[in-house]
């Protein structure tokens, strides 16, 4: 807690003169200002203010060495936002003297020979004001503090809700298994591999495992069909990119924008065969560009009630046969360096 004592604040004194120095430490100490440090060597000022953070400078400016505009400029090169207010206490009392002192950031400026109850009324006076300034510096960083922790709470809420959301698909269909857990760690690994940052990848990791969440609007009957689809089943199946987009839509944080984004394009083709819209090459979001590719990966090589798994070699030629029509061939070659990684993740999360 910032102290309110103005008499036990700390006040720096630089000037070359040490007559001037003990005068100003008398009239201060008469008043009870007890915690003064004495400079009379302008070179010292940068490093005593960083061992001793006074609230207060009383800065003289004709000076050997460096002047107080010097002093003051290196003071400003902190860029400490706690900088206290500098007085200027000198016996230069032109106006271009006060016009630069008051534009290098100096906060008041008292002419000598001073007028002692003048000097302390400021003095007084601007410790108050660095009083507030400490107070409002305080509160602004308790407030971004808050707001970092409610935005987090609120981040956390929403990967809850994506979460349960993927579990509440799972249910729904039984060919699930781990495959949202393989598909979304591979996402997170190619994207890797594309060039993605970090926080990218973590985003596409959580968002990705709602690919298929508007399977939950798709009939058991159809859903869960064994065996392969009549035309009209098949374009009812289909509706469950654009059903997992509206259920998603709403939602401006970033993880439920990624999520829709991959729930309606990751049946999406390079060449626009695809579907629910035909959108095609660039036009689809990088997002599902890479789930196309790992969701599909991961369904040919899983064993599903209607097909048996495939084996790797032969998904992998099927893969590169569709590089250019179905996916994008830069994220098919990039796929193909990461192998070795993308078969740890299926070898880790298999059924």
């Amino acid at each position: 807690m910032y102290q309110t004592d103005n008499y036990s604040k700390k006040i720096m004194i630089v000037d070359d003169n040490q007559s001037n120095l003990k005068l100003v430490e008398k009239v201060l100490r008469r008043s009870n200002y007890k915690d003064l440090v004495l400079i009379d060597d302008p070179r010292e000022v940068v490093d005593t203010y960083r061992a001793n953070r006074p609230e207060l400078i009383l800065l003289d400016i004709n000076m050997p060495y460096l002047n107080g505009f010097e002093v003051l400029k290196r003071l400003n090169a902190l860029n400490d936002d706690l900088l206290p207010p500098v007085v200027i206490l000198t016996a230069q009392n032109s106006q271009d003297t006060l016009f630069q002192a008051l534009e290098l950031g100096a906060r008041d400026y008292i002419s000598k020979p001073f007028d002692t109850n003048e000097l302390l009324m400021r003095v007084k006076n601007l410790l108050d004001a660095q009083l507030a300034h400490h107070f409002l510096h305080d509160q602004k960083a308790l407030l971004e503090q808050l707001v970092q922790e409610r935005t987090k709470e609120l981040e956390d809420t929403r990967l809850q809700v994506v979460q349960r959301l993927g579990k509440a698909a799972e249910y729904r269909d039984e060919e699930t298994g781990n495959h949202i857990l393989r598909m979304s760690h591979s996402c997170a690994l190619l994207a890797e591999a594309l060039g993605w940052n970090e926080k990218d990848c973590k985003l596409i990791l959580n968002a990705s495992p709602m690919h298929d969440i508007g399977k939950i609007g798709i009939p058991d009957h159809i859903l869960l069909k064994p065996g392969r689809f009549e035309p009209d089943e098949w374009e009812i199946m289909k509706t469950h990119a654009q059903i997992g987009a509206q259920l998603l839509d709403g939602d401006d944080s970033e993880l439920l924008v990624m999520a829709r984004e991959i729930a309606l394009t990751h049946h999406e083709k390079w060449d626009g065969s695809g579907y629910p819209n035909g959108t095609r090459g660039e036009e689809i979001p990088e997002a599902g560009r890479i789930a196309a590719l790992a969701d599909v990966f991961d369904a040919l090589t899983s064993e599903r009630p209607y097909k048996k798994a495939w084996p790797i070699e032969q998904a992998i030629e099927f893969i590169q046969t569709n590089k250019g029509s179905h996916f994008e061939p830069r994220v098919v070659e990039t796929f193909l360096n990461i192998l070795p990684g993308i078969l740890e993740i299926r070898s880790r999360f298999s059924d």
